[in-house]
């Protein structure tokens, strides 16, 4: 070998490229040192033999291109490999082999990240989105086109994009992308697409940074989009059931009120009519709730198909139901109201007393009244149906002024008290009869406010009951109760407090409730809430939510004036309550009449029966205890064995017992008044 060839030799023996020359027979004669390494096999076993023995894939015969192999037996793990074959001269080839498994393994990797990317963005919905501003063209990620309905790779510019936007959000889209362009800001915006007529409406919610040079002309935006439908349709689920009722799929009090406020914002007139079935209470009592949903069902559904769709009508709670009538003059709505009263009337429904009828009170609202005039002048009309026999259609006169201006001074004096300390609590005990020994307080609520002429809780209540104003009430009445109970801490200091029919409809006033006890450190067994079973009835599906609610953290729950329905006992089966108490009406004449006895011996029975305990309310004379005890009541509540008093009193240890108690006439009065 020459001096050049000599060379070349150690040229070839120090390279990081294996080299291998094959003999007339094909097998390897002679390879360098890095062809052995690459192929993991010592260079005395590599001579005399064929590479594509010893690298299967291998090309045998010289031909174009390069073949990547992946010899899997290498001492170090995988290798990728690029082999190349060459003729030399006299039927010898020369084969050239080069380990690129490093910059293999970095593609391998970009591949898998982008694919993983592409992964992620589909199952997040979600895809991503350049524009080259000077070359003005958008790229569209694989995912997104799929999300608009286009295979991948498909060519898509901004026009086209443009034309698939809902026509409402495409100049907000436009305007939002100027503005980022303008000033370089990051942007977003929500918008809906139109992908195709086999394809529903999309939602998608975008954001956005723009990319400038070194002047600050923008040279790139790029973009997110995130395919947020699902979640819109929940948040639109969401909020229709804001405003609808469960039962009826009508709108709610809050629909209803919120729609006649927008009509007096904008200066609208028209009218509106207040509907309540006749006796409808009887027909859950005698026939069952499922009776009265059904009947409530077809009462909506028979009233909503006789008006027009921009008549607005909805179902306030209970049996009663509003109708908004933008346009339409106390004559024309009357007229309405008689369809509706007939339509009612001729439906295939019966009740106790036969066919199931609507009384209707007519209202006229415009320019400067307030939704909660209207719907007092609403409801004054109603009454005034109810006391001239049922089904019938009233329309509200000025002479009723006197009436709806006393209503709306009280709810004046009663906002007026709750926002300035007019409001007062009086504790009324509960006593162990066989020992006199107090066990707990309802808490009554009276008005305070110093002004002229007094109002009771009969004549107040009512008129807060109507209003939302009952549900700012009652919470103030049970953070004064918890504030009471944080200030004295004796285990044995318990108090009930009333909640309205109102406040059951309140889906957050059981969190309400819960995170004040939380707050306060108060044990919730020494709370208690009073529903009256008028209430619960009404709202049947309401009070069982809230009653389950509390009492599953310790809340005591108790069914006030318990017999005053003849589905009584049968609400003991629907309602997780702790308690009950019994209607006065039945303990009035415990002591006189024994059918009053009999009663009440059967009402225990079943409390004791169920685990619940049961107070006996207007315990007015001592007779009633003895009669009481024999009967196994172990519970009671009224003027013979304690007056309401100041609660304040109550907490600084003043006596709380029989002296002063009013008469019977005057203590069935005060024991009847919630708080």
């Amino acid at each position: 070998m020459n001096g050049d060839g000599a060379l070349h030799r150690e040229v070839l023996d120090r390279a990081d490229v294996g080299f291998g020359v094959t003999d007339h027979g094909g097998v390897l004669a002679w390879v360098n040192p890095a062809l052995a390494e690459v192929l993991g096999v010592p260079a005395e076993q590599v001579v005399g033999r064929s590479l594509p023995a010893l690298l299967p894939g291998a090309p045998e015969r010289p031909r174009s291109g390069l073949a990547l192999l992946t010899p899997s037996a290498h001492r170090s793990g995988h290798r990728w490999l690029e082999v190349e074959c060459r003729p030399l001269d006299d039927d010898r080839l020369l084969y050239r082999v080069v380990d690129v498994t490093a910059w293999r393994d970095r593609e391998m990797e970009a591949t898998h990240e982008a694919d993983a990317l592409r992964r992620a963005q589909v199952l997040g919905r979600m895809g991503t989105w350049e524009w080259h501003v000077a070359e003005d063209r958008v790229v569209w990620s694989d995912a997104l086109l799929e999300m608009f309905g286009f295979p991948p790779g498909t060519s898509l510019d901004f026009d086209g994009y443009a034309a698939l936007v809902h026509p409402d959000d495409l100049a907000m889209i436009q305007a939002t992308l100027e503005e980022a362009m303008r000033s370089g800001a990051g942007f977003s915006y929500t918008h809906r697409m139109l992908p195709g007529e086999d394809v529903p409406q999309r939602w998608f919610e975008c954001f956005g940074e723009v990319e400038t040079d070194a002047d600050g002309t923008p040279v790139r935006v790029l973009g997110t989009a995130h395919d947020i439908t699902r979640a819109r349709r929940v948040h639109d689920e969401l909020l229709a059931l804001a405003e609808q009722d469960p039962l009826t799929g009508l709108a709610n009090r809050r629909a209803v009120t919120r729609e006649l406020e927008r009509e007096l914002a904008t200066g609208g007139s028209g009218s509106m009519l207040l509907l309540d079935l006749d006796n409808f209470k009887d027909v859950n009592d005698l026939r069952g709730h499922a009776v009265g949903d059904r009947l409530m069902k077809t009462l909506a559904a028979a009233l909503r198909s006789r008006l027009a769709p921009s008549q607005l009508i909805g179902r306030l709670g209970g049996d009663e139901f509003a109708v908004v009538l933008p346009g339409c003059g106390p004559a024309q709505a009357a007229r309405t109201a008689e369809v509706l009263r007939d339509a009612v009337a001729r439906l295939p429904l019966v009740g106790p007393a036969g066919k199931v009828t609507v009384s209707t009170g007519v209202a006229e609202y415009g320019s400067g009244d307030t939704w909660e005039l209207v719907l007092a002048n609403a409801d004054l009309a109603l009454y005034a149906s109810k006391a001239a026999g049922r089904n019938r259609v009233t329309v509200y006169e000025p002479g009723h002024y006197a009436d709806t201006a006393k209503r709306v001074s009280v709810l004046d004096r009663l906002r007026a008290a709750l926002d300035h300390g007019g409001l007062e609590l009086h504790a009324m005990p509960m006593v162990q009869l066989a020992t006199g020994r107090t066990l707990g307080h309802e808490l009554l609520l009276r008005l305070a406010d110093g002004k002229e002429p007094y109002l009771g809780p009969a004549e107040f209540l009512p008129e807060a009951e109507r209003s939302d104003l009952v549900l700012d009430i009652d919470r103030w009445v049970l953070s004064t109760a918890i504030d009471a109970l944080v200030r004295h801490p004796d285990p044995e200091l318990r108090f009930n407090v009333n909640v309205s029919g109102r406040t059951l409809e309140d889906e957050d006033f059981g969190g309400f409730v819960l995170d004040r006890l939380a707050t306060a450190g108060v044990a919730p067994g020494r709370l208690g809430l009073e529903i009256t079973e008028t209430a619960a009835v009404t709202n049947l599906d309401a009070a069982r939510a809230l009653s389950l609610q509390l009492r599953a953290f310790g809340c005591r729950i108790t069914l006030d004036d318990f017999g005053s329905g003849f589905g009584s006992f049968v609400h003991l089966k629907h309602l997780p309550i702790t308690g009950i108490k019994i209607d006065g009406e039945f303990v009035r004449g415990i002591d006189e009449r024994s059918t009053d006895a009999v009663l009440v011996a059967g009402i225990v029975e079943i409390a004791r029966g169920l685990g619940l305990s049961a107070v006996a309310e207007w315990v007015e004379r001592p007779a009633q205890v003895e009669a009481l005890m024999r009967l196994g009541v172990r519970i009671g509540q009224g003027f013979h064995l304690g007056r309401p008093v100041p609660l304040a009193q109550v907490l600084s240890g003043r006596p709380n017992g029989p002296n002063g108690a009013l008469s019977p006439r005057m203590a069935g009065a005060e024991d009847g008044a919630r708080s």
